[in-house]
This record gives structure tokens, sequence and C-alpha cells, in this order.
């Protein structure tokens, strides 16, 4: 066993619920340790593997990159534990009992029985998971808006562990028992809730200039920091809005704006037909790929458009993908259409849909399916090195979704003036992005400037901008990843010596890498 198949076990073993969720077999019964003493110990581990790892340097080129990505996560882990989100924020306790319990129904990958005896297992840990949420908060780390967040979370949490998990369970016996099971765990969430709703946050959300410029540089292996990367959005979102000022002269409007407006008036009529439209675009985008060839299909893959589970409504206003376990045989994933929370007025759902017109569909469509995020990820499942199934970057895998978009316009999909211009509305969205997230982390802009700039600079309603603002508070440095991907995975495609086809098969079957690793795979130096 080599040093990286090492720390590689290690981290599935200390990252039971990733494992998991990873199609590891073996740890689906525990949630893992999420106590002060936990955290700690596997931050010292990464800091001593690390060490370890940065000694050895493999010859082969394929081996090299291995390496270099273990190194890349290492170094992010490392980096990030300057500024521990296990004392600021509840997401990390909470995502983990929710992935837990919802994925592996949603993808059934074993028999009912098996699935129904790993949940009661992971229930039974659920208190003790929150005592320690409660535990580690720190008052003066923790933000506001973070811990707001979480609370809104966890008031969903009663009625998907008592109602949504148990209701999709075929056999009466199981159903009851998980139900019976899963009112321990509800009560400590009603608890974790009220102490959430009290807890006055004394810390912030903004990273910071030194951290976020270190995670680009160290984990990400762009050979630039925050200040470039925030000038690199202002210059793409200015280009982008001279083009769409072009397109929206073509179809009789003064600026793309009003353009936007008026296409995102055409929508669906309600949440469950949007559901349907975006299932009818995710085969009409399949079958273009595979006619013109652009990809290899991987064999069996399959994937479904489903409505957004309940507990990700309040925290997540877009849509999203859930991939096959890497791990496992599977080719199936699921697109998630965004569904607004229950509690959500006519005109906020309204409002949504609007923001998921007939004009920007497709668009949307071909990011999360094909050839986007699922191709990607079904097509790279088949990849025999297992680190590269195990790490991955956003910057690679959501600069691969919207590489795709263009690609895919290039390519002649978005035929009409109106899926044009939302194509190039999508593009210039990350550009705000960019701008955004990194000007929020630096300290350069407030929420309420954040929330104006992308309603205005992007064709985001109020309600969407507000939801898109706090997920970038929450999450630094994931907002650039799209555009700042896609430019890089332009540039090594015109570097690069063979067909589009053969371009789109060895890059994205290389894995998730960070750019430079990406760079390396593709072009073989």
């Amino acid at each position: 066993m080599t040093l990286l198949d090492e720390f590689v076990d290690w981290y599935l073993d200390q990252y039971p619920v990733r494992a998991d969720l990873l199609g590891a077999d073996g740890y689906d019964r525990t949630l893992g340790d999420f106590t002060e003493a936990g955290f700690a110990r596997r931050e010292r581990a990464a800091e001593l593997w690390l060490e370890r790892l940065a000694l050895v340097v493999p010859a082969d080129l394929d081996d090299r990159i291995d390496h270099e990505l273990a190194l890349s996560y290492l170094r992010g882990a490392v980096a990030s534990a300057r500024w521990p989100d296990w004392r600021r924020d509840p997401a990390p306790y909470l995502g983990a009992v929710f992935g837990s319990l919802f994925t592996p129904f949603q993808q059934r990958l074993r028999p009912e029985a098996e699935l129904v005896e790993a949940a009661l297992a992971r229930l039974a840990e659920v208190p003790g998971v929150l005592a320690a949420c409660r535990d580690n908060l720190d008052p003066d780390l923790a933000a506001d808006l973070l811990v707001r967040r979480g609370l809104d979370q966890a008031l969903t949490a009663r009625r998907f562990l008592t109602e949504t998990i148990p209701g999709v369970v075929e056999d009466p016996a199981l159903r009851a028992r998980l139900a019976a099971a899963a009112e321990p765990a509800a009560d400590a969430f009603d608890e974790l809730a009220g102490f959430l709703a009290e807890f006055r946050a004394g810390g912030t959300w903004r990273m910071g200039e030194e951290l976020y410029s270190a995670l680009l540089r160290e984990r990400e292996l762009l050979g630039y920091g925050a200040a470039e990367l925030h000038e690199k959005g202002q210059a793409e979102w200015a280009a982008l809005d001279l083009r769409m000022g072009e397109v929206a002269g073509r179809l009789g409007a003064d600026d793309w704006r009003s353009a936007m407006e008026s296409l995102m008036d055409d929508h669906p009529p309600t949440l469950a037909a949007m559901r349907e439209e975006y299932e009818a675009e995710t085969f009409r985008a399949r079958d273009f790929v595979r006619d013109h060839q652009l990809v290899t299909f991987p064999d069996g893959e399959e994937c479904f458009v489903l409505p957004s589970p309940e507990f990700q409504r309040p925290i997540l206003a877009v849509a999203n993908y859930l991939a096959p376990p890497p791990l496992t045989p599977s080719r199936t994933g699921v697109f998630f259409v965004p569904y607004t929370p229950d509690g959500f007025t006519e005109e906020q759902v309204r409002q949504r849909l609007r923001t998921n017109s007939r004009a920007q569909m497709p668009s949307i469509a071909v990011h999360e399916t094909y050839p986007g995020h699922h191709w990607h990820l079904a097509w790279m499942a088949g990849n025999p090195r297992r680190v590269r199934k195990i790490f991955r970057t956003p910057y690679f895998a959501e600069g691969w979704a919207l590489y795709v978009e263009r690609m895919m316009h290039e390519q002649g999909y978005f035929a009409t003036p109106q899926t044009e211009l939302a194509h190039l509305d999508c593009r210039i969205f990350r550009a705000a992005r960019i701008v955004v997230d990194t000007a929020l982390h630096c300290g350069d802009m407030t929420i309420e400037e954040a929330e104006t700039f992308m309603s205005t600079k992007a064709s985001l309603s109020p309600g969407t901008a507000k939801g898109e603002v706090s997920r970038y508070c929450a999450w630094p440095t994931q907002a650039p990843s799209y555009l700042t991907g896609a430019i890089e995975i332009e540039n090594i495609r015109a570097e690069f010596d063979g067909d589009l086809r053969t371009f789109h098969d060895v890059i994205a079957g290389s894995g998730g890498l960070p750019l430079g690793l990406a760079r390396m795979a593709a072009l073989g130096k």
C-alpha cells in the first residue's frame, strides 16, 4: 500500500458520512465524531499528512497528479483550520445529518431493510451531534447570518425526520420503526432550534483577503489571489455587458436588462410545470449532445429530474445536482429543480418561476445535466484512480458546467436570440458572482450592496438575489468557481491538439481537478 493509499483510507475513516455518500462500504452506521476533540484531532492529522506527503515526488505524470491533488486538499484544510467553520456555523452538523439520511434513500443502492438499519443507527447519534454543535459554537466567532441560516434549516427537521424520510419507506413495519426512532432526533432538533434562536453571535462571516487568496493559490492552484480575481470578474462583466446589449438590440430592446425582464415573464405557471419543462429540456439536451457526438456516454447513465428536497429549500434558491456515488457502479444522477419552501407567498413563488423562465431553461438544463454535471460526474466515475473519485474542486466541476454552456452555444444549441441572451445572462450572472463574492469577503461590499448588485447587474429577482448573497456569505470562494473555471478550461482547449469530443472525454474523465492539474492531465505536461 502506498502512502497515498494510506492517506485516502484515513480520510474515509475520519469522514464516514462523506465516505458513505461516495459509495465506500462500511461507513453507513455512524455520523462520525463532532466533538471539539474530534475536530482538533483531524486538524492536527491533516498537518502531519501534509508534511509526510510533501516529501514524496512521483516520477509518473498520472501519479504526480494524484499526489498533487491530495496535497492541494490538505493545504486547503490546513489553511481553513485558521477559520474553523465548526466553531462559527451550524452547517457542518446539520449538513451531515440531512445528507446522510436523505441521499441513501434517494439513490437506493442497497436493499430497503439495510437502508433503514443504517438510518436507525445514525438517528441514534443525532442528539449527540447536535449537542456538540451547541457546545462548539463560539459566540465570538459565530456569525449571526450563519446562525440564522442554521436555524431556518433546523426548523425543517421535524417534518423531514418524522414524515419525509419514513414516507419513502415502502415496508409498513420498517416505516413504523423509522418514524419512532426519528422522534428523539426531532426533539433534539427542536432543542437546537431554540438554542439558535437565542444565540447571540458576535463574529463575522467575512473570510478576509489573506485566507481567501491563500485558498485560491494553495487549494485551487490558481496563480492569483482575491484582488486579481475581482478584477477578472469586473472585466468579464464589462465584456459580457457589451455583447448582451448587441443581442438585446436584435430583440428590439433598448438594453439587455429590460429584454431579460420581458423574457422572464414567459415562465411555467406552477412549480410542478417547471419540473416537467425542465425534464423535457434535459431530454432535448441529451439528444443534441449524442447527435453531435460531443462526448462519449458512459454505459448505464441516467438522470432523473425531481423537486428539490424540503431541507434544501430554505438555503438553496437555484437548481442543483446529486451525482452518482463514484465508488459504486451506479451512473444515475438527479437534477433537482429549485422548489420554494412551503411558507413562501404566491408572489415569492412567482419570482422563483421568473428566474427559471423558458428562455433560461436550456442553459440551466445543459449546466446541470448534458453535458454538464450529470455527464461529467457519471463519466469521471469510470476513472480507475480512487483519489480522483474522492477529491474534486468546484473550480473544475462548476467551471466545466459553465464551459459546456458556451460550447453548446457554439454548436448551435441556443438557436434563438432569446435563448442566446439567456445563455449570456447565465454567464454574466457568474461574472457578477466573482465581483460580489470577492468584495464581500474582503470587506469591500455590504450585504445590502451585494443584493442590489446581483439584482441589477444580473437578472435576479430581489428575493433570489437575497438567497444568493446569503449563500456567498456562508460559502466563500465557491461562487467565483463557475466562470473562473470555465475560462481556464477554454484556455486549455485552445492548446489541446485533438478533436472536441476527445478533449471533452480526456479532461472531464481526468476527474474534477484543480485547474493547474487539469491542464497537466489534458496536455500531458
